[in-house]
C-alpha cells in the first residue's frame, strides 16, 4: 500500500516539476516576441489561439482522463491486454477528432479571419496552428495511457520537449518571416504549436514502441477472457470524457462573462472607461496570473489521482483510495494556505516589483484567498473523476460561477467596494465548487478528516510565517534602502528576501507541529538524504 502511495505522489512530484519549467520558459519567448513583432504582430499571434485552445477543449479536454481511469482500472485487475484494447479505441477516436478539427480549422481559416475575427491577416495565425490540434490529440491519447500506468515521466518529458521546440520554432520562424510582413511573421510564430506538439508526440511514441513489450506482458493477459466490446469501451470513454470536457469549458465562459460585467458594472460605479478598462486589467492581467501559480501543483496532484483512485477502487481497497484522497486534500492546503498569506500581506511590494503597479495590490489581497479553493476544486475534482463522478465537479463548478456572477454583478456596482467585488465574487464562487466537491468526496470515500492535521496546523505555521515575513520585509527595507538603487528595486529584494525567510520559516513550524514526518520523505524517496537524516536525528522530524 505505501509503495502505490508513493507512486501516485511521485507522479504528481515529476508532473510539477515539469509545469514549473514549461511555465517558466512561456515569459522567455514571449517578452522578446513581443519587442520583435511589436503590438500589432502580437495581436495577430494572440487572436489564433482563443480559437485553438476552444476547439482543444470541446473535442479532447476529457478523454485524457477517461484513458487514465480506464486504463488504470484493467490494469488494477490484471488485464492489461484489455488496458491496451482501451487505449487503442481511444487513440484512433481522436485521430479521427483531431484530423477533422485540424481539418476544419485550415479550410475555414478564411472564414475565420473575415467575418469572425475581422482582419483578413490572421489568416495566416489560423493556418499556421491548425495542424496542431491533430498532433496534439493523438499525443493526449499517448499521455493518457501513461498516466493510467501511474508512469507520469513520459507526460512531464514530453511537455517540456514540446515548450522548448515551440520556443525555438517561433523564434526562428518569426525572424525568417518578418521581412515578408507581420502576418506571415505571426502565422510562423503560431507553427511553434506545431513542431512542439510533433516533438512531444515523436518522443512519446518511441517511449511507447521501447515499453510496448513491457504493457503486454508485465501484469500478465491471463484475464483476456473478460472483454468488453468496442462499442461498450467507446461509450465508456465518451461516458467519461463529455462532463469532462464541457467543464473545460466553464472555465473560459466564466473568464468571458467577466469581461462583459466587470467593466460595466464598474462604469455604473462611476468610473470612465479608461479607469474601468485599467481596473480591469489590474484584476484579470496582473492579480489572476500570480493567482494561478500554485495550480502547477494541483493540476499534476488532480492528473495522478485519477488513475490512483481509480486503481484502488478497481482492487476493491477503498482504504487507499481513502487514504490517496486524503493526502491529496491535505498536500492541497499546506501548499495554498501559506501562499494566500503570503501574496495577501506582501500584495503591494510584488504588485510594485513585477507590475510597477502599486495599484494592483488591491485586486490581488482579496483575490488570494480565492487560491486556496481554486486549488482545491482542482484537487477535488481529481478526486472525483477517479471515482468516477465525472458529472458532478461540472454541476458544482457550474454552482460557483452563478454565484461568482451574482456576487461579481452586485458588489462590483457598489462605489465603496468596486474592484474588490469582482474579486470577491470568484473567491466565493471558488469556495461554493470546492466545499461541494469536497463533501462529495467525503460522503462517497466515508474519509474522517482531520481537520487538526489538515488546516488548523497549516494556518498556524502559516501565521507565525507571516510574523517572520513582515519582520524580515521592514528590516530589509530599512537596509537596502541606504543602497544606491531605487524604492521599486528596493520594494522587490525585500519582498523576494522576506519570501525565501517566511519558506524556511514555514518549513521548520511544520515541523515542529509534526505536520510533516518521515513518512512524507518517504513518499518522494528522500528519507535517506543528508537534509531529512539531520532532522531526523536532532528529533525535527518525526514518525
Amino acid at each position: 500500500m505505501e509503495d502505490r502511495n508513493n507512486k501516485f505522489i511521485r507522479g504528481a512530484f515529476i508532473l510539477t516539476v515539469a509545469g514549473i519549467i514549461s511555465r517558466m520558459l512561456g515569459p522567455v519567448y514571449r517578452l522578446p516576441l513581443a519587442s520583435l513583432l511589436g503590438d500589432e504582430g502580437i495581436g495577430l499571434y494572440q487572436m489564433a489561439y482563443p480559437i485553438y485552445t476552444s476547439i482543444l477543449a470541446i473535442s479532447t479536454a476529457g478523454i485524457p482522463v477517461a484513458i487514465s481511469k480506464l486504463v488504470a482500472e484493467k490494469v488494477a485487475e490484471g488485464n492489461q491486454a484489455q488496458a491496451m484494447r482501451v487505449f487503442r479505441i481511444a487513440l484512433l477516436i481522436l485521430f479521427i477528432i483531431g484530423l477533422a478539427s485540424s481539418l476544419g480549422l485550415f479550410f475555414g481559416a478564411g472564414y475565420l479571419a473575415n467575418n469572425i475575427l475581422q482582419d483578413p491577416r490572421a489568416y495566416y495565425a489560423i493556418i499556421g496552428i491548425s495542424p496542431a490540434i491533430f498532433l496534439v490529440s493523438v499525443m493526449a491519447a499517448f499521455r493518457g495511457f501513461f498516466q493510467g500506468q501511474q508512469n507520469m515521466v513520459p507526460t512531464a518529458i514530453s511537455k517540456v520537449i514540446e515548450q522548448i521546440v515551440r520556443v525555438a520554432t517561433v523564434f526562428v520562424l518569426a525572424v525568417i518571416l518578418l521581412p515578408r510582413g507581420l502576418e506571415y511573421a505571426a502565422g510562423g510564430a503560431t507553427f511553434g504549436a506545431v513542431t512542439g506538439a510533433l516533438a512531444g508526440l515523436v518522443l512519446l511514441i518511441g517511449i511507447y514502441y521501447r515499453s510496448r513489450s513491457k504493457y503486454s506482458v508485465e501484469h500478465g493477459e491471463e484475464n483476456e477472457h473478460i472483454k468488453e466490446t468496442t462499442r461498450t469501451i467507446a461509450y465508456r470513454i465518451a461516458h467519461l470524457a463529455i462532463p469532462i470536457s464541457l467543464g473545460g469549458l466553464v472555465m473560459p465562459v466564466m473568464q468571458a462573462l467577466d469581461t462583459i460585467i466587470v467593466p460595466s458594472r464598474l462604469q455604473a460605479a462611476g468610473y470612465a472607461i479608461t479607469e474601468a478598462t485599467a481596473l480591469f486589467g489590474q484584476l484579470t492581467g496582473m492579480a489572476a496570473p500570480l493567482i494561478n501559480l500554485p495550480t502547477i501543483f494541483t493540476y499534476a496532484l488532480a492528473t495522478s489521482l485519477v488513475p490512483a483512485i481509480s486503481e484502488a477502487l478497481s482492487l476493491n481497497n477503498r482504504e487507499l483510495a481513502k487514504i490517496r484522497a486524503y493526502t491529496g486534500i491535505r498536500l492541497t492546503f499546506v501548499i495554498t494556505i501559506p501562499a494566500a498569506a503570503g501574496l495577501f500581506f506582501l500584495a503591494e511590494p510584488i504588485s510594485w516589483m513585477l507590475y510597477n503597479n502599486k495599484e494592483a495590490a488591491i485586486p490581488l489581497m482579496f483575490l488570494s484567498w480565492g487560491l486556496i479553493f481554486l486549488c482545491l476544486q482542482q484537487t477535488t475534482a481529481g478526486a472525483l473523476q477517479g471515482m468516477g463522478k465525472t458529472t458532478l465537479p461540472v454541476r458544482n463548478l457550474l454552482m460557483g460561477a452563478i454565484v461568482k456572477v451574482i456576487v461579481s454583478y452586485t458588489l462590483t456596482g457598489i462605489p465603496a467596494i468596486a474592484i474588490r467585488g469582482a474579486a470577491l465574487g470568484s473567491v466565493l464562487g471558488f469556495l461554493v465548487a470546492s466545499g461541494l466537491n469536497l463533501r462529495e468526496v467525503k460522503k462517497y470515500l466515508s474519509i474522517p478528516f482531520d481537520y487538526k492535521e489538515m488546516l488548523i496546523r497549516p494556518m498556524a505555521a502559516a501565521a507565525t510565517m507571516i510574523v517572520f515575513v513582515l519582520g524580515s520585509f521592514h528590516l530589509i527595507t530599512a537596509v537596502v534602502s541606504r543602497w544606491d538603487v531605487t524604492e521599486r528595486m528596493t520594494a522587490g529584494i525585500a519582498a523576494m528576501g522576506s519570501i525565501g525567510i517566511g519558506l524556511l520559516v514555514y518549513l521548520l513550524v511544520l515541523l515542529v507541529f509534526g505536520v510533516i514526518r518521515m513518512a512524507d520523505a518517504e513518499l518522494f524517496y528522500l528519507e535517506d538524504s543528508k537534509p531529512v537524516v539531520f532532522l531526523y536525528r536532532i528529533g525535527l522530524l518525526r514518525r
